[in-house]
């Protein structure tokens, strides 16, 4: 095992409220999907406020280059760990392997994720495990593994990525934001139950992102027509984020534009989204 490297923590008062402080404390974060886009920001983010970073992911090219980028730019250390979320004995695996080289974990980031372009007919059956296991099961077991040990030591943050499209049902990949919407209530939930104990769970919802995640749906050509307003880069979404979870709020959507839409979605009577949804005017 590395040693440590210290950094600034954030302590909570007795109703569960962070409080900011300069207690100087060793801290880790482990980033699923850290090989690009958001969670490779987040790791950035994470290294740049002290925390050492574990990264997971499948491609072990892309994860060395990360860990060397945060190792020469930050100081901190970087652990890289090659797995895919979508065997469902991985999130056993990574916490073993954390107990194993005795890596406490602060921070946990549950980023992997994709989406099926398909209508939901049109994907195997196999497909749509796949996917449910990476962007629900893996995140619910990660947590149900981490979070006892974050609750113990009265420290713990907690990010699930979610998405905007959460608010409002989709024609083709519409397992997307059924699966994202699972996130955010379950995110809320666990927030609810922890937060008193010092660990702050909070539902990063993200809305249109520079990153390669429409380049693997196929859709870079679609998405690409869209003004510029619309979209964040990662890197902003990540800040907003750790901020966001250093500051205990259960969901977060980044973004003006997208918080407007959250708004106006959550507003909508139901059968509205679904005809807006079937007019492909919604994401």
């Amino acid at each position: 095992m590395s040693s440590w490297h210290s950094g600034r923590r954030f302590a909570v008062d007795p109703q569960g409220a962070p409080m900011s402080t300069e207690a100087e404390l060793p801290k880790t974060v482990l980033i699923t999907g850290a090989s690009a886009g958001i969670g490779k920001a987040l790791a950035h983010v994470f290294a740049a406020n002290g925390f050492d970073v574990v990264l997971v992911a499948r491609r072990e090219s892309k994860l060395n280059e990360v860990a060397a980028a945060i190792k020469k730019q930050y100081g901190q250390m970087a652990y890289v760990l090659i797995e895919n979320l979508a065997d469902p004995a991985a999130p056993q695996r990574i916490f073993d392997w954390c107990q194993a080289q005795q890596i406490s974990v602060d921070a946990l980031v549950n980023n992997a994720g994709y989406a099926l372009h398909n209508e939901f007919l049109e994907a195997p059956w196999q497909a749509h495990l796949d996917f449910l296991q990476v962007l629900n099961v893996s995140v619910v077991q990660l947590c149900h593994l981490f979070a006892p040990a974050m609750k113990d030591r009265g420290y713990g943050r907690i990010i699930n990525l979610a998405s905007v499209a959460a608010w409002s049902p989709q024609l083709k990949g519409n397992l997307y934001g059924a699966a994202k919407a699972f996130v955010v209530d379950f995110s809320q939930a666990i927030d609810l139950e922890l937060h008193p104990h010092g660990v702050h769970c909070t539902a990063l919802c993200p809305g249109f992102t520079f990153s390669e995640f429409h380049d693997v749906m196929g859709t870079r050509g679609q998405v690409s027509k869209l003004p510029r307003f619309l979209w964040m880069t990662a890197e902003e979404v990540a800040q907003e984020g750790f901020d966001a979870v250093m500051e205990g709020k259960p969901v977060h959507v980044p973004g003006r534009v997208n918080q407007g839409l959250t708004q106006v979605m959550s507003m909508l009577p139901s059968s509205l989204k679904h005809y807006l949804s079937k007019q492909q005017k919604v994401m």
